[in-house]
């Protein structure tokens, strides 16, 4: 059996791997020089390669569509994808968050692992793929520039819209389009947002920890969790705010709310500040609150409390304490949108996964047709949850290739 592979990236190099010692013949297909061009700039050039995490935490950290990747992480989950690797020579680690990296820190580690995983396929570096060959509902072969290659089975792997200096530039949706699948919106995920204010900017650098960020679209709460970010030159980022634009339909309907002090309740925080404000009674307000918050951040508040900062503690009042409060508890930004889609993680969006078969990664509508990756509409936060997804959908498709 003769199998395609296009695209020799994480999920590409799996489907490719499993797919050759199965005994096809497979020849993988890369537009780039060299293989995983993606690979190796995750996890900050360290390659957070998997989130070594129970079953069901893995799920509830996939947003839409978790439901899908059941059989083909049950198959092949976070586990086997460390003893791969661990096999292969390249030890690894369990950091905060149970996120997976190499020992040495290394993505090229990781790299080469994939590579040589896919040894006995047949590779062509430096070639575009211009479509897919498909004659009653059966795939048939790829085009590539001009030369036809046949093919019994042809695997998508070519990425999303992200980071298109890696090679990812949505040549696979216009191959699933043509193959009759709908292909869903795309839209950056994992990305920085953009503040209307310009408070961000002033604040540029700063990094808060231990804080609860909320994301508020069309007045509903659609995502809050306690963790780190920073502000920018244009907004905010960091790995609150990216988990929070996994769940953004229309950015410009959204408003960030950080708590800043999400460990004490109101009653406690007003307890706090008066312990603090007697301590600093004869002061002027921005110079009372030095043990409370990081010193670039108190003018902000106190402007968003709608105080001045040249009041004298002892003239604030109750009121004025609880609008202080409030702002502790609610530091409102605007979203303005989202950076570039080239600055995104991820895609979100993609072929729809109800015409996928979820255990074999092939298409409904096209015998040999299959997709993996981040081209399906499936998607994860940070921590090494997509990488996993591109291991396990890879997998599935290299061990479920149609036999004609």
């Amino acid at each position: 059996m003769k199998v395609v592979v296009v695209g020799a990236g994480a999920a590409g190099l799996m489907a490719a791997a499993e797919a050759n010692k199965n005994g096809a013949n497979v020849v993988v297909l890369e537009k780039n020089p060299r293989p995983a061009r993606k690979v190796m700039i995750t996890g900050k050039g360290r390659c957070n390669l998997t989130n070594d995490c129970s079953f069901n935490d893995f799920l509830e950290n996939i947003p839409r569509n978790h439901k899908f990747l059941y059989s083909c992480l049950r198959s092949f989950g976070p586990r086997d994808i460390m003893s791969s690797v661990e096999s292969a020579g390249v030890p690894v680690k369990v950091e905060r968050g149970n996120r997976v990296f190499p020992v040495s820190d290394k993505a090229v580690d990781i790299v080469d692992v994939l590579y040589k995983m896919a040894h006995g396929c047949r590779f062509r570096f430096n070639c575009a793929v211009t479509g897919v060959a498909i004659e009653d509902a059966q795939v048939k072969g790829v085009y590539v520039d001009k030369e036809f290659i046949s093919a019994d089975c042809v695997i998508i792997a070519t990425g999303g819209m992200s980071y298109s200096k890696t090679g990812s530039t949505g040549d696979g949706y216009r191959f699933a389009k043509l193959a009759g699948h709908c292909v869903t919106e795309l839209v950056p995920s994992l990305i920085p947002l953009e503040i209307e204010s310009k408070d961000c900017k002033d604040l540029m650098g700063l990094s808060l920890k231990n804080v609860t960020l909320s994301l508020i679209e069309d007045g509903k709460t659609v995502y809050s969790e306690l963790g780190e970010m920073m502000f920018t030159h244009f907004g905010i980022s960091g790995p609150l705010v990216l988990s929070a634009s996994a769940h953004i339909n229309k950015p410009q309907n959204c408003t960030v709310s950080i708590d800043l002090k999400p460990a004490l309740t109101i009653e406690q925080l007003d307890l706090r500040l008066r312990r603090d404000f007697d301590k600093y009674i004869n002061k002027e307000l921005k110079n009372g609150l030095d043990e409370l918050l990081p010193k670039q951040l108190i003018p902000y508040i106190i402007k968003a409390a709608g105080l001045s900062p040249n009041t004298k503690i002892n003239q604030i009042t109750k009121q004025e304490r609880a609008q202080l409060i409030a702002a502790l508890k609610g530091y409102s930004l605007k979203v303005s949108g989202f950076r570039p889609i080239e600055e995104a993680i991820i895609t979100r969006g993609g072929v729809e996964v109800g015409e996928i078969n979820p255990k074999t990664m092939e298409s409904k509508l096209c015998k040999g047709l299959y997709f993996v990756g981040e081209i399906l509409d499936v998607d994860g936060y940070t921590g090494g949850f997509n990488l996993q997804i591109a291991f396990s959908t890879g997998y599935a498709a290299g061990n479920n290739l149609r036999m004609n």
